[in-house]
């Protein structure tokens, strides 16, 4: 995946230039959003807007040029996740929900399932592993890390990921698999 940002829009965004902080929001934001969405996250968008808000809080400090940011900015998203399911264990939220005070649009029921299909089925097959490798995968396909910054994502070596990346690739060969098989009356 090629991507726009550099160590000058980094530096450019660190010295305040507000169109640097637009490309690098532009840049990584669909990212982070697959990321927690991927992960289960309860309000997915929510978390990206704070997931931005302490990364550029925090801009002046991130070194390491844009693989330290892409690293800084995928540890505050992790760190957010787990924030959220600690408090969600805590203590469960019930929202109520009025349809006819819901101003939002939506595509057609069936644009919207063709859109989300793939990524569905993705998804399930993602949240049938373990979290550790869940959260590896997701962070090594939707956030396209390399494994060092997985690794100090997670808190975990580098070996470990790759084990973990291994095994969780493993797991959805056998998910895919044991499916096209059910799928073929094998």
């Amino acid at each position: 995946m090629s991507s726009t940002l550099t160590d000058d829009l980094l530096g450019a965004a660190q010295a305040g230039d507000t169109e640097a902080l637009n490309r690098i929001y532009i840049e990584l934001s669909p990212k982070i959003l697959g990321y927690l969405t991927a992960r289960g996250a309860e309000d997915p968008e929510a978390l990206t807007q704070d997931v931005f808000l302490s990364l550029f809080s925090r801009l002046a400090t991130i070194t390491g040029g844009e693989q330290g940011l892409r690293t800084f900015a995928f540890s505050v998203a992790h760190a957010r996740h787990v924030d959220e399911i600690r408090k969600r264990s805590r203590r469960p939220a019930l929202y109520s929900y009025d349809p006819s005070a819901d101003e939002r649009t939506t595509l057609s029921a069936e644009a919207s399932a063709l859109d989300n299909l793939a990524a569905e089925r993705a998804l399930s097959h993602l949240r049938r592993l373990n979290d550790d490798q869940s959260d590896v995968l997701a962070l090594r396909i939707i956030a396209d890390l390399p494994l060092d910054d997985v690794a100090r994502v997670l808190g975990k070596s580098t070996g470990a990921v790759k084990q973990l990346q291994r095994r969780g690739l493993q797991k959805l060969k056998e998910l895919l698999v044991e499916k096209d098989s059910s799928h073929h009356g094998v």
